[in-house]
Order: C-alpha cells, then structure tokens, then sequence
C-alpha cells in the first residue's frame, strides 16, 4: 500500500511539472513582431520636395541585419558584444524596414520615389548603406537607438555625392519596445537628414 505521504509528494511533483510545461509553453509563444508604426506628421526638419524623383536601391548593410534579430548591446559591460532579445523581432528585417520608411518620408516631401524596376532616364540614384541599427545601453537604465548610415547619390555610374549620417534617439524604456521607439525615432531623423541633403545637391545632367 502506498502511503498517503508518497501519494502527496508525487501529486505535488506532478502540479509543478504542468505548471513548469504551461509556462514554458507560453514562454514560447512569446514572440512580440515590432515595425516603425504609423507614418505620422513629417520630422520637423523636413524640406518640402528637394528634388523631382529618385530611384531608392533596397539598403545594404551587416549580414546580421538580414534577419528578424532585435540586436543589443550592453555598452557599459561589453560593447563587442551583439546580443538579440529572446522573445522580441521585427516584423520584416532591418534593411526592408529602414528602406520603406526613407521611402515614405522622401514621397511624403513630396519627391517622386521610384524602384529599381522602374525605368527612366537620369533620374538619380539614392543607395543606403546601414552601418548600425542597435539598440545601445549606456547603464542599465539608460539606452538609445543608434543609426549610422552612408547614404551615396548616383547619376548613372557617376557619384554625385556620398554622405555619412548617424542619428540616436532615447528609448522610453530599457527593453525591447523602448528601443523600438528609440530606432523608429533615429530612422525618422535620418530620413529628414537625407531629405535635406539630396536638396543641396546639383542632379541636373552635366
């Protein structure tokens, strides 16, 4: 006969197994998507229309920007380390994500922006290449969103002009919505710093 102490214990064991499956069952299917949200009202800072049109290439960058991955780092403890958020990931990856929206605020400027697929004739060529998209903690309370980006105009083959930009932002909170925001933010900003730039270059055919 088995004692009701024994009977107990595995009962006790067997409720604290469910419940360690239950959580780890909800653990897994923890997967926050995050993306820039809503376009809004333009940066402050934008100019109305720099240029006719311009053909926007997909953005270049890391190959660990090629993939869902929320990259971190802990600058305060080890800045060569890259970290991903275990349980949070864009909806699209990085480069189609800051891509689409320079896009949306280059048009919402008022610029023409056409594809690569799209053919006409000495339209200038914006090309993006990402050189940071990190969420940076300075502290354990305090972080920002970091974008570093060499953007390069084009007529042809011929280089117009190239120009390195690097915006941050603060994020609200030290997680991975915080820097979220933090990112949206600094790409927002970037996009207003291309927009002034294309308007003071000359993309008139020589």
């Amino acid at each position: 006969m088995i004692s009701p102490r024994i009977l107990g214990a595995a009962a006790l064991a067997t409720t604290l197994a469910l419940a360690g499956c239950a959580s780890s069952s909800k653990s897994r299917a923890s997967n926050d998507q995050f993306d820039f949200g809503p376009l809004g009202a333009p940066v402050a800072q934008m100019p109305q229309a720099p240029l006719a049109a311009v053909v926007v290439m997909d953005a270049t960058g890391s190959p660990a920007l090629e993939n869902e991955r929320m990259l971190y780092r802990l600058n305060y403890a080890d800045p060569l380390q890259a970290r991903t958020y275990a349980n949070s990931r864009w909806s699209a990856n990085p480069l189609i994500l800051v891509t689409q929206r320079i896009k949306a605020r280059l048009a919402q400027s008022g610029v023409k922006v056409l594809s690569a697929t799209d053919t006409m004739n000495n339209v200038p060529i914006l090309r993006i290449e990402i050189d940071d998209f990190t969420h940076a903690f300075a502290s354990a309370a305090q972080s920002e969103g970091q974008v570093v980006l060499r953007a390069s105009v084009f007529r042809g083959h011929t280089l117009l002009d190239q120009k390195t930009i690097s915006r941050t932002a603060p994020a609200p909170s030290a997680d991975a919505a915080g820097g979220v925001r933090a990112l949206a933010a600094s790409t927002d900003a970037a996009a207003a710093d291309i927009a002034a730039w294309l308007a003071g270059i000359d993309t008139r055919a020589k």
